[in-house]
């Protein structure tokens, strides 16, 4: 990103607009996605079922709702320069929804695990997808790391969450009916 035009800097983080509103915005997009990452990590840590991986796995998914609507709001104020970012965070709403949809219609824990976890992941990618050119190390990789090393890394632990939770293992029975 270049510094042409009105920008603010905030610990070397250009942001680039001196709009109170867009800055307004951001400021609750970077709270809600704090949030929505211990949130995230919380609820992966935590044993499953009712009681706190639910409470923290619903505070995940309105957090990741209001990082969806921050991002909408900002990516429609910059369009041309956002607008794969609006689709990311699109993305990782309709995961976040449908895991919450697969768990509370009982479509599946294994739809609710991989739909979570897959939620996870794509908002770590627009993370990195906006910022890692600003990042120590990151700003050195190839663009083409900030796409795929939180896919590299999230996807064998979901696999894994797949393959060793009782909860989610499929039964040879079950396989072969």
């Amino acid at each position: 990103m270049t510094t042409d035009g009105p920008h603010t800097t905030i610990l070397g983080i250009v942001i680039p607009s001196t709009d109170p509103f867009f800055l307004g915005v951001v400021g609750l997009h970077i709270l809600a996605s704090l949030a929505c990452v211990i949130f995230g990590l919380t609820a992966m840590l935590l044993t499953k079922g009712r009681g706190r991986h639910s409470t923290v796995g619903t505070l995940y998914f309105w957090c990741l709702s209001g990082v969806f609507l921050t991002a909408a709001t900002l990516a429609f104020m910059r369009w041309a320069e956002d607008y794969i970012l609006f689709l990311l965070g699109a993305l990782a709403f309709s995961l976040v929804a449908l895991g919450r949809f697969a768990v509370n219609r009982h479509w599946g824990l294994r739809l609710h695990a991989i739909s979570m976890g897959s939620s996870y992941i794509v908002l770590l990618t627009a993370f990195y997808v906006d910022n890692g050119k600003n990042l120590p190390i990151w700003r050195d990789l190839p663009t083409v790391t900030y796409w795929v090393v939180p896919a590299l890394v999230g996807m064998p632990l979901i696999l894994r969450a797949l393959a060793r939770h009782p909860l989610l293992r499929l039964r040879s029975s079950k396989i072969s009916n």
